[in-house]
């Protein structure tokens, strides 16, 4: 006579910790830059392909986080979820067009756990401040595309590390290792990077 089978109760049944993920977007110039010297992106670094590629990253997000500026000059087309980091948030609160945040009243794990509860990704299309505040926290995925033969001196570099090193140089200081580079666009030569973290399932 054979024994009934106990299922006992471990650890695989318990329902798993939300998970996280952040994605960074970026397209710049020879010397790291996202914006000319006037604080705006020239069309030098607009390029069809990137925008395709780009917008597709976008669309697998769960929210996409950018600055204030940066949410004021870009129309929400396709409706995504938004999160919005600026100083004139009070904490994290909901308003009509997304979810404002200020970083010097709550935390990066504040912020996620009130968004995206149950875990997802974020994608972090910058400005530079954005870009800063997740180089520290530390990204799962970085794409950067880079507009080759392109220089814009005086302009916004893509971090504020970028002073001391190519961006390259600072994502793997954090990090991240780099995929082989993809050829988005041979007649202007656009490229894309993926700079990963080691850890990361991030595709």
């Amino acid at each position: 006579m054979s024994l009934p089978t106990v299922t006992s109760s471990s650890s695989s049944s318990r329902p798993e910790a939300p998970r996280w993920t952040i994605e960074g977007f970026a397209i710049v110039s020879d010397d790291d830059r996202i914006a000319d010297a006037h604080g705006t992106m020239p069309d030098a670094l607009r390029n069809e392909a990137d925008r395709r590629v780009f917008q597709a990253g976008l669309d697998r997000m769960n929210a996409v986080l950018l600055g204030r500026t940066s949410h004021e000059v870009t129309p929400n087309r396709s409706g995504r979820l938004r999160i919005v980091v600026s100083a004139r948030a009070h904490g994290i609160e909901r308003r009509g067009d997304g979810w404002w945040w200020s970083p010097q009243i709550a935390g990066i794990p504040e912020m996620l756990a009130t968004v995206l509860p149950e875990g997802g990704a974020i994608g972090v299309p910058g400005g530079r401040s954005v870009f800063d505040i997740f180089l520290a926290y530390g990204y799962d995925a970085f794409h950067l595309t880079r507009a080759k033969g392109v220089a814009l001196p005086g302009g916004t570099p893509l971090f504020s590390d970028c002073a001391s090193g190519k961006a390259e140089a600072v994502l793997a200081r954090h990090g991240l290792v780099s995929d082989p580079e993809t050829i988005l666009d041979p007649d202007w030569s656009i490229t894309q990077t993926v700079w990963r973290r080691a850890h990361s399932g991030a595709a």
